[in-house]
């Protein structure tokens, strides 16, 4: 017990940051979650919105304008953190979120609730390009792999509360419930300090001071040390870019231009992955494998498989490493994959499979886990880590624009897909993507576990040979 009360007493205000912030993450989860149960009544004869059910074309849009909608607010995002700050940007990120669940309730027709899924569209870009960035600024070496995690574990527990919200409460009930997240979350986060490398780079001093003498429990030394390292690492900065950070300096070096490849590949490959489509279409992949699960049971019990994974990855990132997490979890859901696509194949080839028809369900639940365990949360920590902060919320705010674009083009084509080529040759694509996210990790993505940003940007600029000397000296270490 000794060993471990200093370290929870010498990172705990960093664990309230963490968790304050991603109060905004869970307000995500719900929104994202009222989508599975609000679907149905809004196609029923008794629609709680306008006097006439809604069409499968207006569903589609609802379920689908918040991939499209953050696409307008992520270059905003860029300039607003840049010019005002981090904190700022986050109490700015409960007015999209409050005035989508504002708009929900007081809804008489399709065009409102549209609206409504724009604002939470772009809140849920505002969230997820800050979050990480702000998480990663504030953390130290020790638990920032950690604390980054919690993105996941916030995103899919607010998902589950979602769907549980949406079974046992109305449609008017849960709109409010929704709305009391984010006033928590500005109330909370008010309070928490800007980060310090935001405010050494704006020149202040004292204020960076301030902000790391809280995040660091008051220990004096730490700060000091801390102080000095990221002021080194400012000016090299500095002295390798232009005042004004723009896209031409994504490639100034080549652990730069390795950083950015390393975000373009992790973060668009969670939706490659195929988590999104998953989930958005979880009742007709359970009905088309004919399993006796009813879709809102399917959906709640994905979602607990999504926290329960995000959960052990919180646990577990620190010790395993970023890179094992990750390749475990691309090749466990390949093999998902595989499995699912095999089992639609020989349906549709129409073999009996009925003694095999729970194989969907194990299949769906286990990829959700390992998802959940690696890509999701690890995605989001390794593309904070590999770039300087400087360049860090250009680069990811390009890399999530191209999420957001692919996230819209698979919910809307996988119906179309799935007619073309089948529910197997879906899964098979799927898999595919996944091998090769898999592939990319293996032979591109550097351990960054326990490591400060700068030295891994260091490591990223040497070239391929000499890295895997040095981890291989390294590892020779006692």
């Amino acid at each position: 017990m000794s060993k471990i009360l200093p370290e929870v007493r010498g990172t705990w205000r960093q664990y309230t940051a963490a968790l304050t912030i991603n109060l905004a993450t869970i307000a995500t989860g719900i929104s994202a979650g009222w989508t599975s149960p609000m679907i149905p009544r809004l196609q029923a004869t008794d629609t709680p919105v306008g006097d006439k059910p809604m069409s499968l074309d207006q569903i589609s849009w609802l379920s689908s304008v918040t991939c499209i909608a953050p696409l307008f607010v992520l270059p905003l995002c860029n300039i607003l953190s840049e010019r005002f700050g981090r904190k700022i940007l986050g109490c700015l990120m409960a007015i999209p979120m409050g005035l989508c669940w504002l708009l929900t309730l007081l809804a008489t027709n399709f065009t409102f609730l549209l609206i409504a899924r724009i604002l939470e569209g772009m809140g849920n870009g505002m969230i997820i390009f800050l979050v990480p960035i702000y998480i990663a600024e504030i953390a130290s070496d020790d638990v920032r792999g950690k604390l980054g995690s919690f993105l996941g574990v916030a995103a899919n527990f607010g998902l589950l509360l979602g769907f549980i919200l949406g079974a046992i409460m109305s449609y008017q009930m849960f709109a409010i419930s929704g709305m009391i997240v984010p006033i928590v979350f500005l109330a909370g986060f008010i309070f928490m300090p800007e980060t310090p490398i935001y405010l050494l780079r704006k020149g202040r001093k004292e204020a960076a001071t301030r902000s790391l003498m809280w995040l660091r429990n008051d220990d004096k030394v730490t700060v000091d040390s801390e102080l000095r390292r990221i002021e080194k690492m400012l000016e090299e900065e500095a002295m390798s870019t232009s005042k004004t950070v723009g896209f031409k300096d994504l490639f100034r070096s080549r652990g730069t231009i390795w950083g950015f490849v390393i975000a373009l590949a992790l973060l668009p490959g969670q939706q490659t992955s195929g988590i999104t489509v998953i989930f958005t279409y979880a009742a007709t992949i359970f009905e088309l494998a004919e399993t006796s699960l009813d879709p809102n049971s399917a959906a709640i019990v994905l979602a607990i498989m999504q926290v329960f994974g995000s959960i052990v990855s919180t646990a577990t990132i620190e010790r395993a490493g970023r890179r094992f997490l990750l390749l475990f979890s691309c090749g466990g859901m390949a093999i998902c994959h595989i499995l699912l696509g095999l089992f639609f194949l020989f349906q549709f080839l129409e073999y009996n499979l009925s003694t095999i028809n729970w194989l969907p369900i194990v299949t769906l639940s286990s990829y959700t886990i390992l998802y959940c365990l690696g890509l999701g949360p690890v995605a989001f920590v390794v593309s904070s880590e590999v770039l300087s902060s400087d360049i860090s919320g250009l680069a990811n705010s390009i890399a999530m624009s191209i999420v957001w674009i692919i996230c819209f083009v698979i919910i809307k084509g996988f119906p179309f897909a799935r007619d073309l080529i089948g529910a197997h040759g879906c899964a098979f694509i799927l898999a595919f993507f996944c091998t090769c996210t898999l592939l990319f990790t293996y032979f591109v993505i550097p351990e960054t576990k326990g490591k400060s940003i700068e030295s891994i940007v260091k490591e990223l600029n040497v070239s391929s040979k000499k890295s895997k000397t040095i981890d291989y000296e390294l590892s020779r270490k006692p």
